[in-house]
């Protein structure tokens, strides 16, 4: 149900989990619907270590992007986040929690949200 507010009508936050195994590894996906926006959590245990955001501008056909929180020398939330705002068209939040450890688990991982958002795009 959406609500009224100043005459525009605002969609709810919702919530969005799901989880796939990699490389014996559990990865959970956690992603927040906004109104215009999404925050997409991935990780293997509970832990906000970063906290990355893109948006498109109309200067640039790549999406702008910064990390809000986090080890600057990490990538990895800022790539995927820039990424996922130039497929979506939407301002992406982006939390990436897991090793740099392996370049191929970020591929897989990255694969499965684009699987996820052709699968469930409304829950983005």
């Amino acid at each position: 149900m959406s609500e009224a507010q100043n005459g525009e009508l605002r969609d709810p936050i919702s919530v969005h989990n799901f989880s796939e195994r990699f490389m014996e590894q559990t990865v959970h996906f956690h992603v927040m619907k906004l109104s215009g926006a999404f925050f997409i959590w991935v990780g293997s245990s509970p832990l906000l270590s970063n906290l990355a955001v893109s948006m498109s501008s109309k200067y640039d056909s790549m999406p702008l992007s910064t990390l809000v929180m986090g080890d600057p020398s990490d990538t990895a939330p800022n790539s995927l986040a820039q990424r996922l705002a130039k497929k979506t068209k939407k301002q992406v939040f982006v939390s990436y929690s897991l090793p740099m450890t392996d370049s191929s688990l970020s591929l897989l991982v990255e694969n499965r949200i684009k699987k996820e958002l052709e699968l469930h795009p409304g829950k983005f």
